[in-house]
């Protein structure tokens, strides 16, 4: 019995490991192991809140959501994680209440915080969600994952430089921030000119760092979203190694 346990306690290790914040720029480690397989019987010898963990990881939101529910409603844990099922399903309403609710039994809990500033981020009110991002931080100074999405947030609200500084403060963290697992993500419509410079502030983070290959994918991605100063390519101090590279050429002749 006791080895039985310590094994489910293992794979619910390995679960909550991969689970991320939920917002709208979210990445974990793309070396992250392989989904734990679905069973009945695992999911019989789980508790409820297991299972949710379990079926997040397989994206059974609908399912989640259902083994969420019977856990303990004292749990900010398990509100934010029944926020977080929801908030897969875009369904925000519930998701916004099931955050408030983790915040109410513990209003120092910054991944909540940090999720209900991605649910404000998704209605497009981002002055409210860079508040909640700003909260976020002070509990959680540690978090890339919220230093994206508040600068994805600034991003959109037209504050391009506040927005490059919240970028370079989570690549300082995490250099994989960026590049994470799309089942992690919660995608957001966006302008073309928003992911253009989104996309050119991150080739330069990337290219700063001497990684070559993802700032070139980055400035691909800008001008692929109609970036087309060709100008400030050839003139960008932070790009004068990659002025060398072919890969660099072929990208200029595009963005004319």
């Amino acid at each position: 019995m006791r080895s039985q346990q310590a094994a489910r306690t293992a794979l619910v290790a390995v679960i909550l490991s991969s689970l991320p914040l939920l917002g709208h720029a979210l990445t974990v480690d793309a070396t992250a192991q392989e989904k734990p397989a679905l069973s009945p019987i695992s999911l019989q010898q789980m508790t409820p809140e297991q299972r949710g963990d379990l079926l997040m990881i397989h994206q059974q939101y609908m399912e989640a959501v259902d083994a969420y529910r019977q856990g303990p409603r004292d749990s900010a844990v398990r509100w934010n994680k029944l926020g977080m099922a929801y908030h897969h399903l875009f369904a925000l309403e519930e998701a916004k209440m099931d955050y408030e609710r983790a915040l109410h039994l513990n209003p120092k809990y910054g991944e909540a915080l940090n999720n209900l500033g991605a649910v404000y981020y998704s209605e497009k009110d981002y002055q409210r969600a860079e508040k909640l991002y700003h909260r976020a931080l002070k509990l959680i100074p540690s978090s890339a994952t919220t230093y994206n999405n508040l600068g994805t947030a600034y991003f959109a609200d037209g504050k391009f430089k506040q927005g490059a500084a919240a970028y370079r403060a989570a690549f300082a963290i995490d250099p994989k921030v960026f590049s994470g697992d799309p089942m992690q993500t919660i995608s957001e419509a966006s302008s073309t000119a928003e992911r253009a410079r989104v996309n050119f502030c991150l080739a330069e983070l990337y290219a700063q760092a001497g990684m070559t290959d993802q700032a070139i994918e980055y400035l691909r991605r800008a001008i692929n979203a109609g970036f087309n100063d060709n100008k400030r390519l050839m003139q960008d101090q932070v790009f004068a190694s990659l002025r060398q590279t072919p890969e660099f050429a072929h990208l200029v002749a595009m963005a004319k």
